[in-house]
């Protein structure tokens, strides 16, 4: 089956390519960099030619509100459009979860939950992969709640996964059936956001102190005490934050 990933040469992209390959498939990376731009649509109706499947794992280039909306509001209804045009017959989209929740106070999160709507408003079948933080993304959560050599992060829980894992997720709703609503998959560990900084920072032997500070939030957001958390019936993956930092440790 012909399986086009938009962000195939990005972090979940690239691992999610390789998985469909090795099982067979014709997966094809679509990006600005293979000439694919979902932006301008350039490079869309030729990629989308005889795809079954289009995962669509890319982001907006800026966390910011404005920027964020622009692209998802732009790229979103490009994409489905060719898609429908071509006769695509599942789309998969990896998203957040809690975005419905921090979306009430986050631009980004806001044009998130945007995209997941037009995606469920187009009449393509469709999968919608709600996932955890990742834990390659941990130092860019502390830098981003660092305030000279302090950390603040709300105390909220967290159930961060390894990349890999998701990317595995995504790969396998892409070969699966259209559930047309939203699955959501998590790490193994639930554990408090200020408390797997602080080990993330440990390990990095960097000096900055972490705080548990209720308003602090989470990048900017407000966040309830498992807003950050998949709920009942997620799908849990297997790796575990400390045996990542180790694995990564000795590449």
């Amino acid at each position: 089956m012909r399986i086009v990933v938009i962000g195939g040469t990005g972090l979940v992209g690239s691992k999610v390519v390789r998985l469909l390959r090795e099982q067979g498939h014709d997966a094809v990376a679509a990006s600005p960099n293979t000439g694919v731009n979902t932006l301008t649509g350039e490079g869309l109706a030729e990629v989308l030619t005889g795809a079954g499947v289009v995962v669509d794992v890319s982001n907006s280039p800026s966390l910011d509100g404005d920027a964020a909306q622009e692209f998802f509001k732009t790229a979103t209804p490009n994409l489905l459009g060719a898609e429908r045009a071509a006769g695509v017959g599942h789309h998969v989209a990896l998203s957040v979860v809690g975005t419905e929740e921090l979306a009430e106070s986050r631009g980004y999160f806001k044009a998130k939950l945007a995209q997941e709507q037009l995606i469920a408003e187009s009449g393509i079948p469709y999968t919608i992969v709600h996932a955890t933080q990742f834990f390659e993304f941990v130092n860019g959560i502390a830098d981003e709640a660092t305030d000279g050599d302090t950390v603040r992060l709300a105390p909220a829980y967290f159930q961060p996964m390894a990349s890999a894992d998701v990317a595995q997720a995504v790969a396998s709703a892409a070969v699966s059936a259209p559930v047309n609503g939203i699955t959501e998959i998590g790490g193994p560990q639930r554990v408090r956001l200020d408390e797997l900084i602080k080990t993330a920072l440990a390990a990095r032997n960097d000096p900055r102190t972490v705080v548990a500070d209720p308003a602090a939030g989470y990048w900017g957001a407000p966040v309830g005490e498992y807003t950050l958390t998949p709920g009942e019936g997620a799908t849990l993956y297997e790796t575990r934050f400390e045996d990542w930092v180790r694995e990564s440790a000795a590449v």
